[in-house]
Protein backbone atom coordinates (compact mmCIF):
# COMPACT_ATOMS: atom_id res chain seq x y z
CA UNK A 1 0.00 0.00 0.00
CA UNK A 2 0.60 3.43 -0.55
CA UNK A 3 -0.31 7.18 -0.21
CA UNK A 4 0.90 9.53 -2.61
CA UNK A 5 0.31 13.44 -2.22
CA UNK A 6 0.49 15.98 -4.83
CA UNK A 7 0.83 19.42 -4.46
CA UNK A 8 -1.46 19.51 -1.24
CA UNK A 9 -2.84 22.75 -0.14
CA UNK A 10 -5.32 23.03 2.70
CA UNK A 11 -6.47 26.22 4.62
CA UNK A 12 -9.18 26.71 7.65
CA UNK A 13 -10.57 30.39 8.18
CA UNK A 14 -7.66 31.87 5.82
CA UNK A 15 -5.60 29.80 8.06
CA UNK A 16 -2.64 27.94 5.65
CA UNK A 17 -2.06 24.77 7.44
CA UNK A 18 -0.57 22.48 4.22
CA UNK A 19 1.01 24.52 1.31
CA UNK A 20 1.89 22.84 -1.49
CA UNK A 21 2.63 19.34 -0.43
CA UNK A 22 4.29 16.52 -2.20
CA UNK A 23 4.65 13.88 -0.35
CA UNK A 24 4.74 9.68 -1.20
CA UNK A 25 4.36 7.26 2.21
CA UNK A 26 5.25 3.66 1.53
CA UNK A 27 6.11 1.02 4.14
CA UNK A 28 6.07 2.35 8.22
CA UNK A 29 6.78 6.19 8.37
CA UNK A 30 7.01 8.55 11.65
CA UNK A 31 6.02 12.27 11.05
CA UNK A 32 7.06 14.54 13.54
CA UNK A 33 6.70 18.10 13.84
CA UNK A 34 5.08 21.29 16.39
CA UNK A 35 1.64 21.69 17.01
CA UNK A 36 -0.21 23.17 14.30
CA UNK A 37 2.11 22.27 11.16
CA UNK A 38 -0.68 19.90 9.79
CA UNK A 39 0.23 16.74 10.90
CA UNK A 40 -3.72 15.82 12.11
CA UNK A 41 -5.10 17.34 8.42
CA UNK A 42 -2.81 15.29 7.01
CA UNK A 43 -4.39 12.58 8.36
CA UNK A 44 -7.78 13.39 8.02
CA UNK A 45 -6.97 13.92 4.19
CA UNK A 46 -5.36 10.62 4.09
CA UNK A 47 -8.87 9.03 5.45
CA UNK A 48 -10.77 11.29 3.02
CA UNK A 49 -13.09 12.73 6.33
CA UNK A 50 -11.35 16.30 4.51
CA UNK A 51 -10.37 17.25 1.32
CA UNK A 52 -8.13 19.41 0.29
CA UNK A 53 -8.44 22.84 -1.13
CA UNK A 54 -6.22 22.28 -4.21
CA UNK A 55 -3.61 19.40 -5.43
CA UNK A 56 -4.20 15.55 -5.02
CA UNK A 57 -4.65 12.69 -2.40
CA UNK A 58 -4.55 9.02 -3.80
CA UNK A 59 -4.48 6.13 -1.56
CA UNK A 60 -4.42 2.66 -3.01
CA UNK A 61 -5.62 0.63 -0.17
CA UNK A 62 -7.77 1.04 3.03
CA UNK A 63 -7.02 2.68 6.25
CA UNK A 64 -8.06 2.41 10.02
CA UNK A 65 -6.96 5.03 12.72
CA UNK A 66 -6.14 5.99 15.83
CA UNK A 67 -7.23 8.96 16.17
CA UNK A 68 -5.68 12.04 18.84
CA UNK A 69 -9.57 11.30 20.53
CA UNK A 70 -10.48 7.75 21.49
CA UNK A 71 -13.83 7.61 19.91
CA UNK A 72 -15.38 4.93 21.65
CA UNK A 73 -18.82 4.30 22.50
CA UNK A 74 -18.44 4.74 26.18
CA UNK A 75 -22.04 2.98 27.26
CA UNK A 76 -20.14 -0.19 25.40
CA UNK A 77 -17.78 -2.45 26.98
CA UNK A 78 -14.10 -2.54 25.98
CA UNK A 79 -14.92 -5.92 24.00
CA UNK A 80 -17.98 -5.00 22.51
CA UNK A 81 -16.03 -1.79 21.33
CA UNK A 82 -13.72 -3.68 19.45
CA UNK A 83 -15.78 -5.85 18.39
CA UNK A 84 -18.41 -3.79 16.76
CA UNK A 85 -15.42 -2.15 14.35
CA UNK A 86 -14.08 -5.83 13.70
CA UNK A 87 -16.74 -8.33 14.20
CA UNK A 88 -14.79 -11.47 13.10
CA UNK A 89 -12.61 -10.87 16.21
CA UNK A 90 -14.14 -13.47 18.29
CA UNK A 91 -14.44 -12.12 22.37
CA UNK A 92 -11.49 -14.12 23.26
CA UNK A 93 -9.30 -12.62 20.63
CA UNK A 94 -10.22 -9.24 21.94
CA UNK A 95 -9.93 -9.95 25.98
CA UNK A 96 -6.41 -11.83 25.19
CA UNK A 97 -5.25 -8.17 23.06
CA UNK A 98 -6.23 -6.29 26.13
CA UNK A 99 -4.76 -8.53 28.27
CA UNK A 100 -1.61 -8.20 26.87
CA UNK A 101 -1.98 -4.77 27.66
CA UNK A 102 -2.74 -4.94 31.28
CA UNK A 103 -6.49 -5.06 31.27
CA UNK A 104 -7.93 -7.43 34.33
CA UNK A 105 -10.64 -9.72 34.14
CA UNK A 106 -13.03 -7.24 35.73
CA UNK A 107 -12.28 -4.43 33.64
CA UNK A 108 -13.67 -6.33 30.72
CA UNK A 109 -17.67 -6.06 31.86
CA UNK A 110 -16.86 -2.12 32.49
CA UNK A 111 -18.71 0.26 30.05
CA UNK A 112 -15.55 1.86 28.41
CA UNK A 113 -16.76 5.60 29.87
CA UNK A 114 -15.98 3.96 33.85
CA UNK A 115 -12.76 3.28 32.61
CA UNK A 116 -9.39 5.58 32.74
CA UNK A 117 -7.80 7.73 30.13
CA UNK A 118 -5.44 5.52 29.88
CA UNK A 119 -7.09 1.98 29.49
CA UNK A 120 -9.46 4.06 26.81
CA UNK A 121 -6.29 4.98 24.87
CA UNK A 122 -5.58 0.78 25.09
CA UNK A 123 -9.14 0.10 23.50
CA UNK A 124 -8.95 2.58 21.06
CA UNK A 125 -5.51 1.22 19.91
CA UNK A 126 -6.69 -2.52 20.05
CA UNK A 127 -9.99 -1.61 18.05
CA UNK A 128 -7.95 -0.12 15.60
CA UNK A 129 -5.22 -2.69 15.07
CA UNK A 130 -7.65 -5.18 14.64
CA UNK A 131 -9.76 -4.51 12.26
CA UNK A 132 -9.02 -5.68 8.38
CA UNK A 133 -7.58 -3.10 6.92
CA UNK A 134 -4.00 -2.27 4.20
CA UNK A 135 -2.65 0.08 6.77
CA UNK A 136 -2.91 1.97 9.99
CA UNK A 137 -2.72 5.53 10.84
CA UNK A 138 -1.69 6.17 14.47
CA UNK A 139 -2.14 10.31 15.53
CA UNK A 140 -0.13 10.28 18.64
CA UNK A 141 -1.49 6.73 19.86
CA UNK A 142 0.50 6.51 23.21
CA UNK A 143 -0.53 9.40 25.03
CA UNK A 144 -1.57 9.44 28.25
CA UNK A 145 0.14 6.23 29.49
CA UNK A 146 2.82 5.68 31.60
CA UNK A 147 5.88 4.36 30.26
CA UNK A 148 5.75 0.84 31.41
CA UNK A 149 2.22 0.84 29.49
CA UNK A 150 3.48 3.13 26.66
CA UNK A 151 6.47 -0.11 26.22
CA UNK A 152 3.63 -2.94 26.41
CA UNK A 153 1.51 -1.04 23.66
CA UNK A 154 4.52 -0.26 21.17
CA UNK A 155 6.03 -3.73 21.51
CA UNK A 156 2.53 -5.14 21.12
CA UNK A 157 1.69 -2.89 18.17
CA UNK A 158 4.84 -3.47 16.28
CA UNK A 159 3.79 -6.95 16.47
CA UNK A 160 0.28 -6.36 15.67
CA UNK A 161 1.10 -4.19 12.61
CA UNK A 162 3.93 -6.68 11.38
CA UNK A 163 4.37 -5.73 7.57
CA UNK A 164 1.09 -3.73 6.90
CA UNK A 165 1.64 0.30 6.04
CA UNK A 166 1.88 2.81 8.82
CA UNK A 167 2.07 5.97 9.67
CA UNK A 168 2.79 7.57 13.35
CA UNK A 169 1.95 10.82 13.94
CA UNK A 170 4.20 11.24 17.31
CA UNK A 171 5.86 14.75 19.13
CA UNK A 172 8.07 11.49 20.56
CA UNK A 173 11.16 10.58 19.24
CA UNK A 174 11.62 7.92 21.28
CA UNK A 175 8.62 6.52 20.23
CA UNK A 176 9.12 7.03 16.65
CA UNK A 177 12.76 5.78 17.25
CA UNK A 178 10.78 1.94 18.73
CA UNK A 179 9.43 1.17 15.10
CA UNK A 180 12.64 1.65 13.18
CA UNK A 181 10.49 2.82 10.41
CA UNK A 182 11.53 6.44 7.99
CA UNK A 183 11.01 9.37 9.99
CA UNK A 184 9.89 12.11 8.49
CA UNK A 185 10.26 16.00 10.81
CA UNK A 186 8.61 19.24 9.35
Amino acid sequence: MRAVLKQVSKCYQGQVVLNDLTLVLEGQTALMAPSGYGKTTLSRLLLGLEQPDSGLVEVDGTLVAVFQEDRLCNHLTAIQNIRLVSPHITEEQAKQALQTLGFTESEFAKPTKQLSGGQARRVALVRALLAEADGVLLDEPFKGLDEETRAKAIAWTKQTIADRWMLLITHNFQEAQAFGCKTIQW
